[in-house]
C-alpha cells in the first residue's frame, strides 16, 4: 500500500476513531476521584498514585508498543493494547484496596499506549503523504480531544444512575468495540529504501546521540505534567475551590447546578477548545518552524495557568482558563511527533517518538502523584499548580537550540 495522496484516508479515519474512543475513557478519571474516595475513605492521594501508575505504564509502553508495531503489525499491537486496556478496567472495577487499583493501572497504561498515540501517529504518518503529513497528525490528536470532549461528562452523567464499577464495565466494552474497526487500517508502505537498510539499533542511537532529540525529550515533560494534572485533578479542584454558582444564571440555565458538575464540563470544554488549537497547530506545522511553534505554546500555557492561580477562582475564570489551556492542550502532539519524524525519518517513528512521549508519561507520573500527596499535606492545589508553572517556562526554553535539519541517511545510489 502506498501512501495517499489524499488527506482523508481509510486508515485516517479508523485511527482516529481508535484514539477518539481510547482517550474518551483515559480523560474520564479524574472524575472518580471523588466518589472512589468517599466509597472507601481513602486519602486524595491513593487513587492519584493509581492514575500516576496509569500514565507511567503509558509511558513506558509507549515505545514498547511502537516497536512492536514495527516487528509484528499495526493492528496486532493494537489488538493487544485494548485487551489490557479492557482487562484493566475490569479488574479495576472488582478492586477494594488502594494497592489493587495501583496494580491494574498498569494494565490500563499498556492499554492506553496500544491504542494511543505511539502507535497509531506512526501509522497515520507513515500512509500521509509529505504534503498532509503535518495535517494529518493534527487530525488523529484532535481526536484525543474529541474524547475528552464527552469523556469526562459521559462519567458522571453515568455515576448519577450507576456505579463507579459498573461505569468501569461498560467502558471496558467501548474499548473492546475499537476492534472491530481494525479491518479498515491497513498498514501502509514503511519507509524508503535507505531508511529501510538501517536497523532499529543503529536509528535510536543515533537519535540517542543528538543533543536535539534530548532537547526534545526534556521538553515534553512539561507537557505531561501539566495535562495529567489537569485531567486528573481540576475536576475536584473546581468542586472545592471554586466559588459558589449564582442561581439563576446562564450556568444553571444550561444544567450545571454544581462546582462538580463544571469540573467535569471544564474538562469538556478544554477538548473543544483544543479540536480547533491542534488542528490549526498542524497547519502552521506545515508553514513555520516546528520548534517555535512549541515554545510559544509553552509559552501560552504558562502564561495561562499563573494568571489562573493568580486570580480568583471563579465559575467565569474556569471556563475562560478551559478555553485557553484548552486551545494549547495537544497542539504540542502534531508538532512533536512531526519534528520527530522530520529529524530522523518515518521507519521507527513509533519508537523514537515513543522514547520521547515517555518523558511526557513521567511528567504524567509526578504531576497525577505529586498533585495528591501535595493536596493531602497542604488542603489545596497551589504549590503543584505553581510547579506546573515553571516547567512550562522550561519547556518553552529548551527547544529553541533543537535543530531542525534531517537527521537521516542519505539516499542510496541508483
Amino acid at each position: 500500500m502506498t501512501r495517499s495522496a489524499s488527506l482523508f484516508t481509510p486508515v485516517l479515519i479508523t485511527g482516529s476513531l481508535i484514539i477518539l474512543l481510547s482517550f474518551a475513557v483515559r480523560s474520564s478519571f479524574g472524575v472518580f476521584q471523588i466518589p472512589i474516595a468517599e466509597e472507601f475513605h481513602w486519602l486524595r492521594s491513593e487513587f492519584s498514585l493509581a492514575i500516576a501508575i496509569q500514565n507511567l505504564a503509558w509511558g513506558i509502553g509507549q515505545p514498547l508498543f511502537g516497536a512492536i508495531a514495527e516487528k509484528i503489525g499495526d493492528r496486532r499491537a493494537i489488538v493487544m493494547g485494548a485487551l489490557l486496556y479492557a482487562a484493566g478496567l475490569v479488574l479495576s472495577a472488582w478492586s477494594t484496596t488502594p494497592l489493587e487499583h495501583q496494580l491494574y493501572a498498569w494494565l490500563v497504561g499498556f492499554g492506553v499506549a496500544g491504542t494511543g498515540f505511539g502507535v497509531i501517529l506512526a501509522v497515520v504518518g507513515r500512509a500521509a503523504s509529505d504534503e498532509n503529513r503535518s495535517m494529518s497528525l493534527a487530525i488523529v490528536s484532535a481526536a484525543g480531544s474529541g474524547g475528552q470532549v464527552f469523556g469526562a461528562p459521559v462519567a458522571e452523567w453515568m455515576l448519577g444512575f450507576m456505579t463507579w464499577q459498573q461505569t468501569f464495565m461498560v467502558f471496558a466494552v467501548v474499548i473492546l468495540c475499537s476492534i472491530l474497526l481494525l479491518p479498515f487500517m491497513r498498514a501502509p508502505e514503511a519507509a524508503s529504501k535507505a531508511e529501510l537498510e538501517e536497523s532499529m539499533g543503529t536509528v535510536v542511537m543515533r537519535a540517542f546521540r543528538d543533543p536535539s532529540y534530548a532537547m526534545i525529550f526534556m521538553g515534553f515533560f512539561s507537557c505531561g505534567y501539566q495535562l495529567a494534572f489537569v485531567t486528573a485533578h481540576f475536576p475536584a479542584m473546581v468542586a472545592e475551590m471554586c466559588g459558589p454558582l449564582l442561581p439563576g444564571g446562564i450556568l444553571h440555565s444550561i444544567g450545571i447546578t454544581s462546582t462538580s458538575a463544571l469540573g467535569a464540563v471544564s474538562l469538556s470544554m478544554i477538548g473543544v477548545a483544543n479540536i480547533g488549537g491542534t488542528l490549526l497547530a498542524g497547519w502552521l506545522g506545515k508553514r513555520y518552524s516546528k520548534k517555535y511553534l512549541l515554545a510559544a505554546i509553552y509559552t501560552g500555557r504558562t502564561i495561562a495557568a499563573a494568571v489562573f492561580i493568580l486570580m480568583p477562582i471563579t465559575p467565569g475564570s474556569v471556563l475562560i482558563f478551559s478555553a485557553v489551556m484548552g486551545s494549547l492542550w495537544l497542539a504540542t502532539v502534531p508538532l512533536t511527533s512531526g519534528l520527530v519524524a522530520h529529524l530522523y525519518g518515518l521507519r521507527y517513528m513509533g519508537t523514537l517518538y515513543g522514547f520521547v512521549f515517555l518523558s511526557h508519561q513521567i511528567g504524567s507520573f509526578i504531576g497525577v502523584w505529586l498533585g495528591g500527596r501535595m493536596y493531602d499535606i497542604y488542603g489545596d492545589y497551589t504549590l503543584v499548580w505553581w510547579i506546573g508553572v515553571g516547567v512550562g517556562a522550561f519547556s518553552a526554553i529548551v527547544h529553541l537550540p533543537v535543530r531542525e535539519k534531517p537527521n537521516t541517511p542519505a539516499p542510496l545510489a541508483a
